[in-house]
């Protein structure tokens, strides 16, 4: 049988972790030390446990902590999320529970990376399912956000309450069941459920389909699949989503509708046209 050697990695990671820390920015003002970073007492008393129980889980015979515990010494250690999720899994071989962080923005080099995609429509959304960034195809082909104040960009509060949008949707209703469906299972998987209550509550008073959807408690997930759509310029258009979670920043989601035929690719890229030679 072969031996667990997750307490061990768990203990030798600790000690790594607690030996990066300053002593006396912490506001231990001991004098000298033998060796660099944080006593193992200093660290149990950060942690609020016993000396003798961290010293026993630096040595891999402390048995597993609970994940109160490994909280608490996440903080001590000062580690950063992806630190902190390493140390669940070595201690409990899980993630830790998911704390819901909102992003604001983007970053320079994750908006080339839709810009990048000349005639494939592409978003970036938030687990609330707020559109953050988007690339000139998605403009012209499904709706040009920058046009758009904030509060407007949320994907289901346009759906569900702006007809304009409902009818270019060649399934409108199989389409919002699908969408719900998706959002509860992102909002719960990314910890945003209080932060999506009140759009709940906003969708429910307002659109009896949505009320009668979220009732149903069903979860799916977006994956991929095809979205069909009758623009009101191209006629209709035949697209292939899929998605595609954003390294590091777990509440974000990158969505890329990939035309379905060349004809599809040629209506897109006549819009484009169109959309350039625009008049300002």
């Amino acid at each position: 049988m072969q031996r667990d050697t997750r307490p061990t990695e768990l203990g030798d990671y600790l000690k790594h972790r607690r030996a990066r820390l300053d002593p006396d920015a912490l506001g231990f003002h001991t004098g000298r030390r033998r060796t660099p970073g944080l006593r193992r007492e200093e660290v149990a008393h950060l942690a609020c446990i016993s000396a003798t129980w961290y010293t026993w889980l630096e040595q891999g015979r402390g048995g597993t902590p609970s994940a109160e515990v490994l909280e608490r010494l996440c903080h001590a250690l000062q580690l950063s999320p992806p630190e902190r999720e390493h140390v669940f899994h070595l201690a409990l071989g899980r993630a830790p529970e998911v704390r819901y962080t909102p992003s604001l923005a983007v970053t320079a080099r994750l908006q080339k990376v839709l810009d990048c995609m000349t005639l494939s429509p592409a978003m970036i959304r938030t687990a609330t399912w707020c559109v953050l960034a988007w690339n000139q195809p998605a403009a012209v082909v499904l709706t040009d956000y920058a046009k758009l104040p904030h509060t407007e960009r949320n994907i289901l509060r346009r759906i569900f309450l702006d007809p304009r949008v409902r009818e270019v949707q060649a399934d409108w209703e199989g389409l919002a069941q699908s969408l719900v469906a998706a959002f509860r299972a992102d909002a719960t998987r990314s910890g945003a459920t209080a932060e999506v209550k009140p759009l709940i509550d906003e969708l429910m008073a307002a659109s009896p389909l949505f009320a009668e959807l979220w009732r149903s408690n069903t979860i799916d997930t977006m994956g991929e699949g095809t979205k069909v759509l009758i623009h009101r310029e191209a006629g209709r258009l035949s697209l292939e989503y899929s998605s595609f979670a954003v390294e590091g920043q777990p509440d974000l989601t990158m969505i890329v509708y990939n035309p379905s035929t060349p004809e599809d690719a040629q209506k897109i890229s006549a819009l484009l046209s169109a959309a350039a030679h625009a008049p300002d």
